[in-house]
């Protein structure tokens, strides 16, 4: 192997592992903290948020591969998850890179609307099979304000990761 791909392999298999732990933190801790009966989603945050900061070509794959982990991990609440994910991270991800420029300010914004988008759509398809009521519509929508809240403090975490092998491109 050569230094290039061994660097590269280092880079993915961090992020895997960051998102490995993300899932036990989400499982053991985080799920047992409720606000107001709501709590974070941080697979969530972070499947986006490195989706969207390795731009489309290698975020779209890492996306399917984290959201497909992540619904057969048993946390993903349907196996719907895995299409929202990916369909969020891809049309959005387009959007910011086709009309904004590639700053924190553009990336964050783009990834708290896809949070909510998910949330929303998950209450929507929830409401629609039965599962919940109408009145819970608040309870989602402060899981994806407390989850974008929490995709904050991973960006300089995954900044530092994504610069294993050489900077692609600047945020």
């Amino acid at each position: 192997m050569t230094r290039l791909q061994r660097l590269t392999l280092l880079k993915w298999g961090s992020y895997a592992l960051m998102g490995i732990v993300l899932l036990v933190v989400q499982d053991v801790i985080m799920s047992e903290m409720r606000i107001s009966g709501a709590t974070t989603d941080l697979p969530v945050a972070f499947i986006l948020l490195v989706g969207m900061y390795e731009g489309l070509e290698n975020g779209s794959v890492f996306t399917l591969a984290a959201s497909l982990f992540y619904w057969f991990s048993g946390s993903a609440p349907t196996p719907v998850c895995v299409g929202l994910l990916c369909a969020l991270n891809v049309f959005i991800g387009l959007f910011r890179q086709m009309y904004w420029n590639r700053s924190f300010g553009s990336l964050s914004l783009c990834i708290c609307i896809s949070i909510m988008l998910y949330e929303m759509l998950l209450f929507a398809l929830g409401l629609f099979q039965g599962l919940t009521i109408m009145d819970r519509v608040g309870v989602f929508a402060l899981t994806g304000a407390l989850t974008c809240i929490a995709m904050l403090p991973m960006y300089p975490l995954v900044r530092v990761i994504s610069k294993i092998g050489g900077e692609s491109w600047r945020e």
